[in-house]
Formats: structure tokens, sequence, C-alpha cells
């Protein structure tokens, strides 16, 4: 993908962001959430990643967990984080954070050269901490504002600022532009989807139970957890 396409991407991001935002004035009023005007529009999307993770994406999750051994599935997982600790390692030295850079790329050292590729985490029994960082917390980071609370199709939960971030991390993903054969790609995407949707099978049992209202429940953890990430990128908490 060339960086012109990338921007062309970005810019037409930006704009829906901008669009949306305009017509977002029939979603305020005195119980609108100040972070998410688009509420009408993000409840419809919501629904249809809803709709599409019952029939589809959990099933699966649930038949994976069930005829994958635990030891296996956690080798899985290991693998695809120890990808996301090299791209958390250069976000975090675009943030100038010098030491999450050199945790998180010892991590992918220790874990590619001495854990068979990544599949064994020897890097956390080492207690080297992990700081998982995308393009979106570097955005934040120099100050740029998250704007309007956004869900994506398919994606879910995210922001204006994310959305903008998302082709930058994608071309940054070794599995989505790492590998050649569309086939193995694809086999690999959908394996890292499966494996991830697995891993939240218990948290989403939990919402179901505790949540009167999962969508404002999912939004304000949402928000809580990003804003927090991005303090902490600015050196604004402990």
């Amino acid at each position: 993908m060339s960086q012109v396409t990338l921007h062309s991407r970005a810019a037409r991001l930006i704009g829906l962001g901008g669009v949306l935002a305009a017509l977002a004035g029939c979603a305020t009023g005195p119980d609108a959430h100040p972070r998410d005007p688009l509420e009408p529009f993000n409840r419809g999307v919501y629904q249809f990643n809803e709709a599409v993770d019952r029939a589809v994406l959990k099933p699966v999750a649930e038949g994976y967990v069930a005829a994958v051994p635990s030891p296996v599935r956690t080798g899985v997982g290991n693998f695809f984080g120890n990808l996301r600790d090299l791209w958390s390692a250069v976000n975090a030295a675009l943030q100038a954070r010098p030491q999450p850079a050199v945790e998180n790329a010892m991590r992918f050292g220790v874990n590619t050269l001495l854990g068979f590729g990544g599949v064994i985490d020897l890097a956390t029994e080492m207690s080297i901490p992990r700081t998982t960082l995308d393009f979106g917390h570097t955005l934040g980071r120099w100050g740029v504002p998250s704007g309007p609370y956004l869900v994506l199709p398919l994606l879910g939960p995210s922001s204006v600022r994310e959305a903008v971030a998302l082709p930058v991390d994608r071309r940054a993903d070794p599995v989505s532009q790492g590998i050649d054969d569309v086939v193995t790609r694809n086999t690999a995407q959908t394996l890292r989807l499966v494996d991830t949707r697995a891993t939240l099978l218990r948290a989403g049992d939990l919402l179901e139970q505790a949540a009167l209202d999962k969508y404002g429940f999912t939004r304000d953890a949402y928000l809580a957890r990003r804003q927090s990430q991005v303090d902490a990128a600015r050196g604004d908490d402990d």
C-alpha cells in the first residue's frame, strides 16, 4: 500500500467522522452522553455486531475452546501477543517513552529467539512488563483529541481518532501485510480473530449477567480504559 493510499484512507475516515459529527444533532439532549453524540448510529452498528457475534463468532469460538487443548490455545495467543509487542515497542518509541519501548522490544526478542517464535511466553516468566500500544495511543500522546465515540462494523468500540489510526496499525501488521500467500494470510487472520474471541467468552457471559445496558457499559469501559492509557502515555498518571 502506498503512502498516498494510506493518507487517502485516513482522510476518508476523518471526513466520515466529520459528517457523522455534523449529523449528530438529533442525538443531543439532556440525557446524551457527552462523549457519544452519535449514539443512535452507534447503537445500530452495535446491534449489527451483536447479531454477527451471536450467529458466527461466539459459536466458532466456543467450538475452538472445546476442540483445541488449552496449552495449544495458550501458544496461539502467545504467538500473536508477541507480534503485538513489536508494534507496541515502535509506538512507545514514537511516544518518546524509552522504558516501555525497551521492555516491549526485549519481550519480542526473548520470546522470538528463545520461545519458539513467541509460542512460549518466557518474557512474562522473566517479569519483563508488557505495555500494549497502538498508533491511536501515539496520536493521543501528542495531543490529538479522541473525538466522538464510534462503533465500527465488526471491529467494535473505537473513536474517530482510533479509526483514523487504523490504516497505520494495519500497515504495520505482520499478519495482514507480511504474509504473501493469500490462503496462509487469511488462515492466520481467522485464527487470530477466533482466538481473541475465545479469550472473551467468560467476560461476555459476565457482561450478559451484570449489565442492564450492555452498550452503555461497553462504551464507558472502553472510553475509561483508552483515556487511562493515553494519560499514562502523556505521563499524567502513575
